[in-house]
């Protein structure tokens, strides 16, 4: 049986040897890692050019001259490219139509048609594309550019009723609020901007009101995936029927509950809620034992089709695109009875995916796909070596979830900052449900495109084993330390830690001593972050409507202050787990909740909480902990290492905050009432001001003084410049998004203000 040639593989006699042909596809990828790098392509076409003229001195065989010239024209050629498909919005583009954050707020009435299925959001309203037609103010002419009416996409949200009954193709008319989405305002938060650039969109809009316009029907996979979803949930109901459709669809396309979702990502399953290589594996497996007496061109035809089937049921996604090239390329290799490089067809496929789509070099999905694959082909068989002494069909299914595991830890230790410690464990003992699952799935979705209660009762078959994984699944995200936070590493760090994991593939002697290069990578990781703790004072007031702060002091953290329960999970938890706080060692409770439930219970389900002060009953009223709340009485001094807090008043709220070597003042929001008892006796000259940013009597801020005043959200035009005169430096949350302080660099804002810069005079 000859070797099929997967991409640039060459035979005798041709021009490149594969290795030549390995160097320019890995060139064409490193030229896309280097986009966001300034002059990053120049750096890539440099490397070329030096390495043509040595690399010979260093390595005999290595390809000759030319093809390092080439693979740095490649590597420059591939960073443009980059650059030049990022989207841009056009000259019509709706989002030129939306004015300043700072203006009067306007409604908008905007006709479009519907992009896609509308789907649950966290906070339990619907979201769905919108493609624009045309735009109206309701009150108010609408200027357009050129008198051409806006185009583009629009991320919409609506009450969930107001999406009632909306598919794609319909027309629709939606009344609300348009608005330009932010980077991320919090260090390690979601960037809402990257995220809608990528989907080429550049506005979104809170809608309140929708009305379909022209009931219009556009066939689309949609139709077949919701047939599906309807007949699993039919019998067995939520949230099992629902984990059933996202086994064979992909929580993208289904409304899977996010407390399930998220005990999933706890337990370090988060990959079986998402369509990958493994259902198209298990298709193609299947697929190919009912054909096997058939022709290897039947056995192509029908894995081929299956594969097709897959993708558009599923939809256009880097990590399916991925599983599904890959399987067709095994299907040729069996049509011609050939043999496939596994590493070369992986390479190519990748090369062939960016190619398509440079932007996806960039997206998490792909990343983690092709190194979970490259993981299970380069480490399965020498793990399964070293477990020779278990049974020889027990040792591939220890050896795969720990491949997997390896090869994309430093790069989930890039984008979260968090280990699994059950990962491997959870995997080992789900790996035959999730299998039963996804074929019974998928049978059960054939059935119900056939005959929707034979669907339906297919699925009902799963009741039992769709129970048992998420019992598994709540008992292993309820165990202490299901989720470790390390805090984010550098990407020098995991480059390194990615250069050990290829030092022990490639050189006997490293895989020898697997043991020496485990105890590296755990002291590039954990001497780092004990060290940094260990010496760092930082002090980060998160960009949220009411003021929390967090300080982190030698491996203690402090928090003042949660929100509410939104708050608390969409912008603290996120921010401590990349900051690498496991536990909260004094939690301060100063300005009541809002009319929402208070975030301490969110923040104490997934913190331990040792030590919780507060001002009043309030904040923490109606919250389920398991510490006692320890009063704050006016006067009283409270500490934590150099940390401490003093309550001075609490109608109108204020408390002196000593944080390392300065003195902040914070003000609570105040009330009309409340106003005059703000008075200049109670306050003392102080070097940080942090207040709501309402306005302040003369008399008051002549006692405050502040050397820099923070405030939470709009800053009163009369306040700000009396603060100016006085030299102070004015920061606002809302304008700048989170600020942090450390007492060697001074603040910094997450955001760049509109002015570049604090506001000094």
């Amino acid at each position: 049986m000859g070797t099929l040639s997967v991409g640039f593989s060459l035979r005798s006699g041709c021009f490149m040897t594969a290795t030549g042909a390995v160097v320019l596809c890995l060139a064409y990828v490193l030229g896309l890692l280097v986009t966001k790098v300034p002059l990053g392509g120049y750096g890539v076409l440099a490397l070329g050019v030096g390495l043509a003229f040595v690399i010979k001195h260093f390595w005999r065989t290595a390809p000759k001259s030319w093809v390092w010239l080439v693979a740095g024209l490649l590597g420059l050629f591939a960073s443009l490219y980059c650059q030049f498909r990022l989207p841009q919005p056009a000259a019509t583009e709706i989002s030129r139509l939306i004015p300043p954050a700072n203006a009067p707020k306007q409604e908008w009435v905007v006709v479009g048609e519907v992009d896609s299925v509308p789907q649950l959001t966290r906070s339990q309203k619907a979201q769905f594309w919108l493609t624009v037609k045309q735009v109206n103010a309701v009150s108010g002419e609408v200027q357009y550019v050129d008198d051409k009416a806006p185009t583009g996409n629009l991320y919409v949200t609506v009450p969930l009723l107001q999406a009632t009954g909306l598919y794609p193709g319909q027309l629709v008319k939606v009344t609300g609020a348009l608005y330009l989405p932010q980077p991320a305002t919090n260090p390690g938060g979601f960037d809402f901007q990257a995220y809608l650039r990528q989907e080429d969109c550049f506005a979104g809009m809170r809608g309140q009101q929708t009305e379909v316009v022209e009931a219009r029907s556009r066939w689309g996979w949609w139709q077949i995936r919701q047939t599906v979803v309807r007949s699993q949930m039919r019998w067995l109901g939520s949230p099992a029927g629902a984990l059933v459709s996202a086994m064979v669809l992909g929580s993208r396309g289904v409304d899977l509950p996010y407390d399930l979702k998220d005990q999933f990502t706890r337990a370090g399953l988060a990959h079986a809620l998402a369509a990958s290589g493994f259902q198209s594996s298990l298709i193609l497996g299947v697929v190919l034992a009912l054909t096997r007496r058939f022709s290897s061109k039947v056995q192509f035809l029908s894995g081929s089709a299956s594969l097709l089937i897959f993708v558009g049921l599923t939809g256009i996604q880097p990590a399916v695109l991925r599983a599904a090239i890959m399987g067709f390329g095994g299907l040729t290799a069996l049509v011609l009875e050939r043999k496939v490089k596994p590493l070369g067809a992986l390479l190519v496929t990748g090369v062939l995916l960016l190619l398509f789509n440079p932007l996806w070099i960039s997206n998490l999905g792909f990343q983690l796909s092709f190194l979970a694959t490259m993981g299970l082909m380069v480490t399965v068989p020498p793990l399964t070596k070293q477990l020779d002494w278990m049974p020889s069909a027990i040792a591939p299914l220890f050896a795969v979830p720990i491949a997997a595991y390896l090869w994309t830890l430093p790069l989930q230790l890039i984008a979260f900052g968090v280990l699994s410690p059950y990962s491997v464990p959870v995997n080992l003992l789900t790996t035959p449900l999730i299998s039963i699952l996804s074929i019974g799935g998928m049978a059960s979705a054939l059935a119900a495109l056939l005959w929707s209660p034979a669907g339906s009762a297919v699925a009902w078959l799963l009741m039992y084993p769709t129970q048992a994984l998420m019992l598994v699944v709540d008992g292993f995200s309820q165990l202490p330390g299901n989720a470790y936070a390390v805090g984010t590493i550098p990407v020098l760090t995991a480059i390194a830690l990615y250069g050990l994991l290829f030092l022990t593939w490639l050189q006997p002697w490293w895989r020898k001593q697997w043991w020496l290069a485990v105890l590296l990578a755990i002291g590039l990781v954990a001497l780092p972050a004990w060290q940094a703790k260990a010496a760092l004072f930082r002090v980060t007031l998160l960009a949220t409507a009411q003021p929390i702060l967090v300080v982190q002091e030698a491996g203690r953290t402090t928090l003042i202050n949660s929100g509410d329960a939104s708050t608390a999970g969409f912008a603290v938890l996120p921010f401590l787990q990349k900051a690498g706080v496991n536990e909260i060692s004094w939690a301060i409770a100063v300005d009541p909740p809002s009319k929402r439930p208070s975030g301490w219970g969110k923040v104490a389900e997934r913190l331990p909480i040792k030590r919780l002060s507060s001002v009043n009953e309030d904040a923490v009223r109606g919250t389920s902990l398991t510490v006692k709340p320890t009063p704050l009485t006016i006067g009283q001094t409270a500490q934590l290492g150099s940390t401490q807090l003093k309550l001075l008043s609490t109608t109108p709220l204020i408390a002196a905050l000593q944080l390392h070597s300065q003195t902040w003042t914070w003000l609570g929001t105040l009330s009309a009432q409340q106003v005059p008892l703000l008075k200049p006796s109670l306050l003392s000259e102080t070097q940080v001001l942090l207040w709501s940013g309402q306005r302040l009597e003369p008399d008051v801020i002549q006692a405050l003084r502040p050397q820099v005043a923070i405030a939470a959200s709009h800053l009163h035009p009369q306040t700000e410049a009396q603060l100016k005169q006085l030299g102070t430096q004015l920061y606002v949350i809302d304008r700048d998004g989170a600020l942090q302080w450390t007492p060697t660099d001074g603040f910094k804002t997450n955001l760049e203000s509109k002015e570049n810069s604090p506001s000094t005079l």
